[in-house]
């Protein structure tokens, strides 16, 4: 599909659509785009989605019949034939959701999916009165990969991934509703929780740091790369030479909020490079 007919087959199955950054464009046009999105290219919302988003046929044409953007989903925004919320498991790999269903001792229930760059998106219906997190209570340690609902948002069909992948169709039945295996567990807690410690440099690089760090302990999903990025770089303009315990720190919080090392590694590096272009 193209981004145009991946967004019309979307508001033709009751999603709610929006138009994110694309990447064709040569800079990000996401509202909060940076010089240098790096590998988050083609995720970055346009528009304040949690309020601008449509499932107007004509608003879809005009939005995604022009320059180049992709297609992302309010999650928040869907509404089931009986009010049911919508919920997204974001699998970092092929299989990964179904390994889970296994651990638990279930079948993987098969719904809408479509492909991603690195796995897939499963979308699942939950009752009116549930109200679900990013967070992946019992999965945590268990999941490759996130869980989207709420006020939260995916990159859907007929999209294009920074690596060229195109996010494509995989099963078009309607979202089924969650099963009550992985309901419990979403709404579980981990069975065990270790948050690693996050070191602090000392106090000359500024008291600013800590406000740094908060910003990326508190990210909520989907936002968690890009907020350590922005945060990295504003660390390293005011490192006062202690480029290393700044980075170690900025590790340890990407850790803590469950960033995998070298996912992490990589932002703080492409960050640390962009200061020294500059």
């Amino acid at each position: 599909m193209t981004t145009l007919q991946g967004a019309l087959w979307l508001i033709e199955h009751g999603f709610a659509v929006f138009t994110a950054d694309h990447p064709g464009t040569p800079r990000c046009t996401g509202l909060h785009a940076r010089q240098n999105c790096d590998g988050s290219r083609g995720k970055h919302p346009t528009v304040p989605f949690t309020r601008v988003h449509t499932r107007d046929a004509a608003q879809v044409r005009r939005w995604f019949g022009g320059e180049p953007r992709n297609v992302a989903v309010a999650v928040g925004a869907y509404e089931g034939p009986g009010n049911e919320r919508l919920v997204v498991i974001d699998s970092d790999r092929p299989g990964a959701i179904e390994d889970v269903a296994e651990h638990f001792g279930h079948p993987h229930t098969p719904t809408t999916r479509w492909n991603t760059a690195k796995g897939h998106h499963d979308c699942y219906l939950i009752p009116p009165g549930i109200r679900l997190g990013n967070g992946l209570g019992k999965l945590r340690g268990l999941l490759d990969g996130d869980v989207r609902a709420g006020n939260a948002y995916v990159i859907s069909v007929g999209s294009v991934h920074a690596s060229g992948v195109m996010y494509e169709l995989a099963d078009d039945r309607p979202p089924v509703p969650l099963p009550e295996w992985l309901l419990d567990a979403l709404k579980g807690q981990p069975a065990v929780t270790v948050p690693r410690p996050v070191t602090v440099p000392p106090a000359r690089t500024g008291g600013s740091f800590v406000g740094l760090l908060k910003f990326v302990l508190e990210s909520p999903q989907g936002e968690r790369n890009n907020r350590l990025y922005w945060s990295a770089c504003r660390a390293f303009e005011r490192s006062d030479g202690q480029d290393s315990a700044v980075a170690s720190a900025l590790l340890d919080a990407a850790r803590h909020i469950g960033l995998g090392e070298n996912e992490a590694r990589q932002t703080i590096t492409s960050a640390y490079r962009s200061r020294a272009a500059r």
